[in-house]
């Protein structure tokens, strides 16, 4: 039984999960292209962490929300492999989208690399766009960004839901 919680990123296991995520990363791309977050170093009012724990209270899986002032943004999303293929990274990702929401951020957005096809496939059916870059990125051909609205409209008479973000 796996057990997902907001959690703070300064805990032994927590680093350690974060650490396997950046040896993973620059296994992928150089280091340049790596825009990896000292989760630590944003303040605690916002940032939303999330840890997955197995049975034995293991970190096995993490994601966090980086509450800017007009948007949020995905940050530091990792699953350990042995742990991959069980929905965590979709249950991560949804908390921190309804964290996002509630508070008050009406869009989601994130930077991934090209090479990691399983983020992308899980953005792409969480609802995630291909949109331009956003904040302090440079312009990277090894960066994919992509931007969600959190806003859900009733507008059309069908009653579907429309999902729009702003690129």
């Amino acid at each position: 039984m796996v057990t997902i919680n907001v959690e703070s990123p300064d805990q032994a296991d927590v680093r350690a999960l974060i650490a396997e995520l950046d040896a993973y990363q620059y296994s992928l791309y150089p280091a340049e292209s790596v825009y990896a977050l000292d989760l630590t170093a944003v303040s605690a009012q916002d940032l939303v962490c999330v840890v997955a724990r197995d049975a034995e209270q293991r970190a096995v899986a993490c994601g966090a929300v980086v509450l800017a002032s007009e948007y949020g943004e995905i940050k530091r999303m990792y699953v350990r492999p042995d742990q991959r293929g069980n929905g965590l990274a979709k249950r991560i990702l949804n908390l921190l989208e309804v964290s996002a929401r509630q508070a008050g951020r009406r869009e989601i957005k994130l930077e991934t690399g090209p090479r990691q096809t399983g983020a992308l496939r899980l953005y792409a059916q969480a609802g995630y766009k291909v949109c331009g870059r956003f904040g302090d990125y440079p312009d990277d051909p090894l960066s994919v960004f992509m931007c969600k609205d959190l806003v859900i409209s009733n507008d059309s008479q069908s009653g579907d839901k429309s999902l729009q973000c702003q690129p």
